[in-house]
């Protein structure tokens, strides 16, 4: 690939507009666009996940959407092999290509790669998974902040399988799972230009709390009832299901169960926010703003 293709990463925290920017530029710059949502590859999750709607993926050609199913494994080393795969054949008929997506990780892996990290003992993860079994969320979260205070910071707590994951890097290594995404970015035979929204925080509250209520009456509770035979399953361990997985089985009543919706989903806004204001590459421009194409458009020419 030439060195003159372009990777225009479109990223921010979840309700900031991300979809609808990228798909504005897709259809200017006539490519494809890649997700980096990794809620957003599962085909049995659509409401709960704000996926494109069917008229947006008509508008452009997406990848990594309803890709996958729930009972697959995907992990975000897969992501990392088959986006870098897709990228090659895309670049082979576009100069450009657009990823969009909340979910830092998975930008990392395909904009910078990680370390190798190393494997867990089924003996290990069996162990964890019986403890968080056993003793819940919470126990493995101030596990968590104990042995990876950075991790802590960027993780969804939300979802026990990614604190699992880091607590078997910790106690196979000794060395929190943090540590493995120091090292040099991997070069990549294409340029990255990361182009984040700004929000002010108080209305992107505003609209997650829209959003869900917009997610209710969709059907939200109707579509999480017919995955309750597959909870166990880590794809569904996220914000918008396990509340509601909770409602089912009458541990909370439902107004309780969609303002927790409204609260972790705000909180998980708040770590994206973190994840990404930490990395000085991004460009971020104003929510809501009428030049926010040409915003991105302009960083696109510039670089």
């Amino acid at each position: 690939m030439s060195t003159l293709k372009t990777l225009l990463i479109i990223l921010g925290p979840t309700a900031s507009g991300k979809t609808a920017l990228a798909i504005d530029l897709a259809k200017r710059l006539n490519t494809e666009i890649i997700s980096a949502d990794s809620r957003q590859f599962y085909r049995e999750m659509s409401i709960g996940t704000a996926k494109p709607t069917a008229e947006e993926l008509d508008h452009a050609t997406h990848h990594f959407v309803n890709s996958h199913s729930i009972k697959q494994n995907f992990s975000v080393g897969d992501f990392e092999k088959q986006g870098l795969e897709l990228l090659e054949t895309i670049f082979k008929t576009h100069n450009t290509a657009i990823m969009v997506g909340g979910s830092g990780l998975y930008i990392r892996a395909i904009s910078e790669g990680f370390d190798e990290l190393p494997s867990a003992s089924p003996e290990l993860r069996n162990k964890l998974n019986k403890e968080f079994e056993e003793k819940g969320l919470a126990y493995l979260q101030d596990r968590l902040k104990e042995t990876d205070p950075v991790y802590y910071q960027m993780v969804d707590l939300n979802n026990p399988q990614r604190m699992i994951r880091a607590l078997e890097v910790f106690e196979s290594t000794g060395l929190p799972f943090s540590s493995y995404h120091k090292s040099a970015a991997h070069e990549r035979p294409f340029r990255c230009i990361k182009i984040g929204i700004d929000f002010p925080r108080e209305l992107l509250y505003q609209r997650i709390n829209q959003r869900v209520d917009d997610m209710v009456k969709q059907g939200l509770v109707d579509e999480v009832k017919t995955l309750l035979p597959y909870r166990h399953l880590n794809a569904l361990n996220t914000v918008g299901y396990s509340e509601l997985f909770d409602y089912f089985d009458g541990k909370t009543d439902l107004e309780t169960a969609i303002s927790l919706i409204k609260q972790n989903t705000r909180r998980f806004a708040k770590r994206q926010l973190t994840w990404f204001r930490k990395d000085q590459d991004i460009k971020w421009i104003p929510a809501g703003s009428v030049a926010m194409v040409e915003n991105a458009l302009k960083g696109l020419s510039e670089v």
